[in-house]
């Protein structure tokens, strides 16, 4: 299922682990940009890098 997101800017809490991480793989495969947002920063850091490594455009936020 192709979601249509290209072009598309999506902020996702909780973002760095679980169901906002996988959130965020999918979003990103379907052509989104990702604002990766969680608690945890050095964990939304780097998992914003993975994200750019697969070519896709993430950045990360710390917020509580």
């Amino acid at each position: 299922m192709e979601l249509g997101l290209k072009g598309c800017v999506a902020i996702v809490t909780g973002g760095a682990n679980g169901i906002g991480a996988a959130i965020c793989e999918r979003f990103v495969l379907e052509g989104a940009s990702v604002m990766v947002a969680d608690i945890d920063g050095a964990r939304e850091d780097a998992f914003a890098e993975s994200l750019r490594a697969k070519d896709g455009v993430a950045q990360s936020i710390a917020v509580d």
